[in-house]
């Protein structure tokens, strides 16, 4: 396998990135509509995103492969990998980069129901800070990481 690079987002990326986003979260949660939901995430990605947080991709062999948004309170909005690199390490790479970005706390919100994850982040050294019900009726887990 080619080794993967980090860098800094570019405004070119947005395209790959927001096909990414869409293709993973369509496997994570096949009963939902994603399809349906690329416009309002491409304004949210313009609008709030790219504007307010510190965007880091990781691209192998040219195509971008993954990313993480992490803002300036230490809030880690996204994670998405491509599932052809789960289990390759650049989660935790990515996590470890949000981490340098954001060296005193990176906090987040995880799907309740999404195990992987879950358990993905708690191996990261995140501990589970509280529960509440997201935009679309579904239990999430506020999780904090500090050093």
């Amino acid at each position: 396998m080619t080794p993967f690079t980090l860098r800094p987002y570019r405004d070119a990326d947005e395209d790959a990135a927001i096909d990414l986003w869409h293709r993973t979260w369509q496997l994570a949660y096949p009963a939902i509509d994603f399809d349906k939901r690329v416009d309002w995430w491409r304004a949210r990605w313009r609008g709030e995103l790219v504007p307010q947080a510190a965007i880091v991709v990781a691209e192998q062999d040219g195509a971008l492969t993954g990313f993480v948004t992490i803002d300036a309170s230490g809030y880690l909005d996204q994670l998405v990998v491509g599932p052809e690199q789960w289990g390759t390490g650049l989660a935790a790479a990515l996590v470890d980069e949000a981490k340098r970005l954001s060296p005193r706390e990176v906090t987040l919100k995880v799907n309740a129901d999404n195990v992987r994850a879950l358990k993905f982040y708690q191996r990261a050294g995140f501990i589970t800070t509280g529960e509440e019900v997201n935009s679309s009726a579904r239990p999430v887990l506020n999780m904090r990481w500090a050093p």
